[in-house]
């Protein structure tokens, strides 16, 4: 996964557990697309300390996706929901029982994994 999007699937799972400060920093440089010298001007730190505070925020929150898998979860679901979509797209076409139930395997699945 392309860096940023993994920093933002981060931070949407996991940001709430960071302190203010934290979040503020790690926002400013995935979200609002601030340089390190931006947010260092605008939070009167160095460069190298909020260079230092984003990777320690990054390696809080991949810790947290390890423990707790959440991110994993979300995207094993969102999975399984676009092949529920696209099965219910060729039941349509076909009207193949067999597809329906494909579709009851993998909303089972999901309902297990909740």
């Amino acid at each position: 996964m392309e860096e940023k999007i993994e920093q933002a699937y981060l931070y949407d799972f996991y940001g709430e557990l960071l302190n203010e400060h934290q979040r503020k920093i790690y926002e400013d440089f995935v979200f609002n697309d601030l340089s390190l010298g931006e947010i260092a001007d605008e939070e009167g730190i160095s460069r190298q300390g909020v260079h230092d505070m984003v990777k320690r925020c990054t390696k809080t929150l991949e810790g947290y996706e390890s423990k707790l898998h959440l991110i994993e979860k979300f995207q094993t679901a969102r999975g399984m929901v676009t092949k529920i979509h696209t099965l219910t797209k060729e039941f349509y076409k076909n009207h193949d029982e067999a597809v329906l139930e494909e579709i009851e395997q993998i909303s089972n699945q999901i309902l297990e994994e909740l």
